[in-house]
């Protein structure tokens, strides 16, 4: 299918403007253009919107896709030391989980501690959130 660039930025939820600023920095090729001048876009183009809109989702920087790109583009300059921002970015992904798990239990406590039938000014949210923080920080 091939996409104006305004029914492309709505079909992946974000703005036009945004689109042309990936094309500036690289992350999308120069579209073709019709007789007129209007750029379209082919499915292969929202396919990589939607990597890139995920990707930043889940905490990836635009330097970090455009690298995870390089392969997808076989792109030897962006492929440099890949071997090493994947490891790096391994090691920090461990650490976001780690830190998810952490708050996911903190969540699980809190709610037993407030159940739904109680006063809003009678859970202890801030005092169990501090206190579980202090114990991982080592406080207690």
């Amino acid at each position: 299918m091939r996409y104006h660039i305004n029914e492309l930025a709505e079909k992946c939820s974000i703005n036009k403007e945004t689109i042309r600023y990936y094309e500036r920095i690289g992350l999308l090729s120069e579209p073709s253009r019709t007789t007129a001048g209007y750029r379209i876009y082919s499915d292969e183009t929202v396919n990589r919107l939607q990597f890139i809109k995920r990707m930043q989702n889940l905490g990836f920087t635009l330097a970090e896709i455009d690298k995870l790109l390089g392969v997808v583009d076989k792109d030897d300059v962006r492929c440099k030391d890949m071997y090493t921002f994947v490891t790096q970015k391994t090691v920090e992904v461990q650490k976001k989980i780690r830190d998810l798990k952490r708050i996911e239990h903190m969540l699980i406590n809190l709610k037993e501690c407030c159940p739904d039938e109680k006063s809003l000014h009678e859970c202890p949210i801030i005092e169990t959130l501090m206190n579980e923080e202090k114990k991982v920080e080592g406080y207690l």
